[in-house]
């Protein structure tokens, strides 16, 4: 079962719970991921890592509203995207611990044969196509640049 597949399968269940918050989350999913089927150039079919880049960036860009509605004390809408990130996070991997991430850093560093800062721009290349969804990728920028400098 596709990820694309499993979204509609949920849509159905939260329908059938009445669980709002969980059906608007994943109504908000499928609008997106039919936006990405249909645009020009993609192909009939979403692939699951296209949908994790979907469901990823949605989580995101939660994660920074949520952080603005807290900055201005509205903790109503704070406490919705919280709660939209959550169900959002259920389709994602799970995120790698920071030991983890530094020895996956590592490993692709020695592979590449990176040396100073210069390379920085090889390593993210590899490290953000081989981390994708399992790191933030501005967590494997300071990283690298923590292992390179």
């Amino acid at each position: 079962m596709t990820l694309f597949e499993q979204i509609n399968d949920d849509i159905k269940s939260a329908m059938k719970a009445r669980e709002k918050e969980k059906l608007e989350a994943l109504r908000g999913i499928k609008k997106v991921m039919l936006e990405a089927k249909t645009a020009k150039g993609a192909g009939a079919e979403l692939s699951d890592d296209e949908a994790m880049k979907i469901i990823s960036k949605l989580a995101k860009q939660g994660s920074d509203s949520a952080a603005i509605y807290k900055e201005q004390g509205r903790t109503d809408l704070y406490e919705q995207e919280i709660a939209q990130v959550a169900i959002f996070e259920q389709y994602l991997p799970e995120k790698m611990s920071d030991e983890d991430l530094t020895a996956e850093v590592k490993a692709i560093i020695e592979e590449v044969g990176a040396s100073s800062m210069k390379d920085m721009g090889k390593v993210m290349g590899i490290a953000s196509k081989k981390l994708a969804g399992k790191a933030d990728g501005a967590a494997i920028s300071v990283k690298v640049k923590a292992l390179l400098s």
